[in-house]
């Protein structure tokens, strides 16, 4: 992400090398802790948005090229998206989720094994639902209702399916493909509005220009 990191600020830290030759000496480098955001006012507005299914092995840059035509907007993808670390919220290559897998099931086995299970549909004979698809029940569920066009109960079993956990993993996976992306249209405001909020603001006593700060230098006291 270059074109994110040139707009972070600069902090001038006192220098950790090892071959300082003076305890006041200090090194420049990237505030990396005044991390950008998206207004409240847009981020919380969908009208900014829209959205996106990643596809296959796809990263933020991908995405980025295929939205905006520029690769390196690609942290307007993930801040779009509120993501802070890629490596758990964005859904991983096939690889690396295979490799997640293994690791935590420890064996193909157990990769298929069953997870958990969950109810099918049941509708009355008025076809009104009377158990959704999708909720986690013991193997052996059932349930009895009063069906009134017949005017008695009914007791239906066997309307559990397994989840294996492959099924269970690559559904959470799946979740994170289902994205939102600034409407390019939109990215003039928000590429201003970077630039201002990395700007920092005269008063503090670190302060040395808008781009850069001091850090106090605990050496010269300890």
């Amino acid at each position: 992400m270059p074109a994110y990191f040139r707009n972070i600020p600069d902090f001038e830290y006192v220098s950790r090398n090892a071959d300082t030759k003076q305890i006041s000496e200090y090194q420049k480098v990237k505030n990396l802790f005044k991390r950008g955001k998206l207004k409240n006012d847009i981020f919380n507005d969908l009208t900014y948005f829209t959205q996106y299914k990643v596809v296959g092995d796809d990263r933020p840059d991908n995405v980025a090229f295929d939205v905006y035509e520029d690769e390196t907007l690609d942290w307007i993808v993930l801040l779009s998206n509120n993501i802070t670390n890629i490596q758990t919220e964005w859904p991983l290559n096939h690889e690396s989720f295979y490799n997640f897998l293994i690791t935590k099931y420890e064996s193909e086995e157990n990769i298929h094994a069953v997870h958990h299970y969950e109810t099918t549909e049941v509708k009355n004979t008025a076809q009104t639902v009377i158990v959704p698809k999708g909720l986690k029940v013991p193997q052996n569920y059932s349930i009895e209702f009063y069906d009134e066009r017949l005017e008695s109960y009914t007791t239906v079993s066997n309307i559990t399916t397994e989840i294996t956990n492959y099924a269970y993993e690559n559904k959470i996976e799946d979740e994170k493909r289902n994205i939102y992306v600034l409407k390019a249209e939109y990215l003039n405001v928000i590429l201003n509005d970077m630039e201002d909020f990395m700007l920092y603001k005269e008063g503090s006593t670190q302060y040395l220009s808008e781009t850069l700060v001091k850090g106090e230098n605990i050496r010269l006291y300890s």
